[in-house]
């Protein structure tokens, strides 16, 4: 059992939904960042997605974008990416680390070098982007041999022909997507999202949590309300773009959590 599958069956226990957060490793630089990453459990964040700094994120809008820059510009690299995992480890050994971003950086470090790197640096799952199932022999599949959770990202475009293939080897939780295209683009519904977290969990016993489109604590509840939890990403690194203090991004992310803990 993963930290992730511990949580979740803790969050059950009590009757909780799962607060999420997204932040970008080293924005705007390693020790902010590292301060911000290590307060985020005391502020309610139950799994925290550490964001792998990358010079062609095409996924992400300009929020995430412009965090990756920064932590780019910073001097973030994967090596200290794992640094900062394990240096949050040394005070907390039981909230889950999602490392989330694209196979690039893993494949020039080598596959196996890198899960044995992950895994001894306290990462949990992982969320690699620009890996369909159809590449499941690549990472996902030496990754949970290696005994990380790989997550897997359904949309509103994922039919029911395609969402059978996108759930095989999927573990810790399904993360949906509550809005078609880039990060940070638009809001999230949860009268669109309940029926396609339905449609989902027809189709697997794993949590969903719903990503993107969630800026708020009463966003973040209405859509724990129909999920098994809620992520909040650019709404925090907006925040950290604007060189926040620290108290002050953290405050912002209890806010968050106490509406998806609400739910």
């Amino acid at each position: 059992m993963t930290r992730i599958d511990a949580k979740f069956a803790e969050l059950r226990a009590a009757n909780k939904k799962a607060f999420v957060t997204y932040v970008m490793a080293g924005d705007p630089n390693y020790d902010a960042s590292l301060e911000v990453v290590k307060g985020l459990p005391s502020s309610g964040v139950d799994i925290i997605e550490l964001g792998l700094p990358f010079s062609d994120p095409m996924a992400d809008g300009p929020t995430i974008q412009l965090a990756g820059q920064r932590a780019l510009e910073a001097g973030m690299t994967l090596n200290k990416t794992l640094q900062m995992v394990r240096d949050f480890r040394t005070g907390d050994n039981t909230t889950p680390i999602v490392l989330m971003g694209y196979y690039n950086p893993i494949y020039s470090r080598g596959v196996d070098r890198f899960l044995t790197d992950a895994k001894n640096a306290g990462i949990d799952g992982m969320i690699v982007v620009d890996l369909p199932p159809e590449e499941d022999g690549e990472l996902c599949i030496p990754a949970q041999k290696a005994g990380l959770n790989f997550i897997r990202l359904a949309t509103p475009t994922t039919d029911n022909k395609r969402l059978p293939k996108v759930l095989t080897n999927t573990s810790g939780f399904v993360y949906y997507v509550s809005i078609n295209g880039i990060t940070g683009a638009a809001a999230a519904d949860a009268n669109d999202v309940a029926p396609e977290v339905a449609r989902i969990k027809s189709e697997t016993d794993l949590p969903v949590i719903v990503g993107f489109g969630i800026r708020t604590p009463e966003n973040a509840r209405d859509i724990a309300s129909v999920a098994d939890g809620a992520v909040v990403g650019s709404a925090i690194v907006n925040e950290i773009g604007a060189g926040r203090p620290t108290s002050e991004i953290l405050a912002f992310v209890k806010s968050l959590a106490d509406g998806a803990h609400s739910a």
